[in-house]
């Protein structure tokens, strides 16, 4: 199989280029960063998003596409037709983000957010939930059935741990550097079903190549749902092992978080609902019994990340002060320049 993944460098994508190359398939990897061309993996260097470097790609017609990228739903009806054109599957990474609020747990059937709100200040917007609905509509629409919809939800790895709506260039950069973790008072206890990307990669590459995935929608998620206050009670050990300190995190009123998380939409459309999913679509092809439990895959992510010098895509500088200042505390620990400096304390005095 020839394939080619777009933005493939991320939680997902770095399991799912390995799994290809071990399988004995020929991968090309788009990436914004000079990588070595390994084995039968060859990185492309240049952006997906820039529409000429797009179509040099395209000129080799490919056996798979997996496209990983987030796109504004005007640039992706732009470039559909041309992406199902180059291949004879074109896999497309949606969102479990999509679906409304459910009382019982989500198949690939229950209602999305852009078909069941009635919220017309939020449907007025692309928000990502809604982009990526409106963009699965302009698959279906095209004519073409050499598709396949794929809906991961929130994923993990060794390079990306969440909580909440936070990354872990805020909450984790925090407790490392001895401060209190803060999370909305409404978040903390709903459900949320986090899936190690290895496990969502193992689903992708069972749908690469089979027949009886095209025009077809799949969520690829773990069975076993947490709080996000159980979440933090994974992390914490964790954390606590390795600072030698208390790890303490504390809930604020959900104006206070919006201080620090302006995520209006994500929050109120998606980690306010109790998130659980029935994956027996999926499970159809791949074992999805042996994915990863959340308390062995999230320790361990964290331990190795840690462990590799928990090296921070960057410094939280204003984050830090925004909640520094909610919580009373003080600290210039892992600050480093001078200008994250004044940022953080511009922050924290609310200038």
């Amino acid at each position: 199989m020839k394939a080619l993944v777009l933005g493939g460098t991320g939680a997902m994508g770095m399991h799912l280029t390995r799994f290809l190359a071990d399988g004995g398939h020929d991968v090309c990897v788009t990436t914004r960063q000079a990588r070595e061309n390994a084995g039968r993996i060859r990185y492309a260097r240049g952006d997906a998003h820039d529409g000429a470097f797009l179509s040099e790609l395209l000129a080799a017609r490919y056996d798979c596409i997996i496209d990983f990228m987030a796109y504004s739903t005007q640039e992706f009806e732009r470039r559909v037709r041309q992406l199902l054109d180059a291949c004879a599957q074109y896999v497309f990474l949606s969102s479990s983000r999509v679906y409304a609020r459910s009382l019982t747990p989500l198949t690939e059937d229950s209602p999305r957010l852009l078909d069941a709100s009635d919220d017309a200040e939020y449907l007025a917007t692309d928000e990502y939930a809604l982009a990526k609905a409106r963009q699965e509509n302009l698959l279906t629409a095209s004519g073409k059935q050499n598709f396949t919809i794929i809906r991961p939800y929130i994923t993990y790895a060794e390079n990306r741990l969440q909580l909440g709506t936070l990354e872990k260039e805020t909450w984790l950069f925090r407790a490392l550097s001895g401060r209190t973790v803060v999370l909305s008072r409404e978040m903390i206890e709903r459900k949320t079903t986090l899936t190690y990307g290895l496990d969502v990669a193992r689903g992708i590459y069972a749908v690469m190549g089979n027949e009886q995935a095209l025009g077809e929608v799949f969520h690829i998620t773990q069975r076993e749902a947490r709080t996000w206050r159980e979440v933090w009670e994974i992390y914490k050990p964790v954390i606590e092992s390795y600072t030698q300190r208390p790890a303490e995190l504390i809930a604020v009123e959900p104006v206070q978080f919006a201080q620090i998380c302006p995520a209006k939409y994500q929050i109120a459309y998606d980690r306010l609902y109790d998130r659980v999913f029935d994956n027996t679509k999926i499970s159809r092809l791949v074992d999805t019994a042996s994915f990863t439990a959340p308390e062995t895959g999230l320790a361990r992510c964290l331990g190795a990340f840690i462990e590799r010098g928990a090296r921070f895509l960057y410094t939280p500088a204003s984050a830090l002060g925004r909640t520094d200042r909610l919580t009373h505390e003080f600290s210039l620990a892992g600050l480093g320049s001078a200008a994250n400096i004044l940022k953080y304390l511009i922050r924290r005095m609310g200038i």
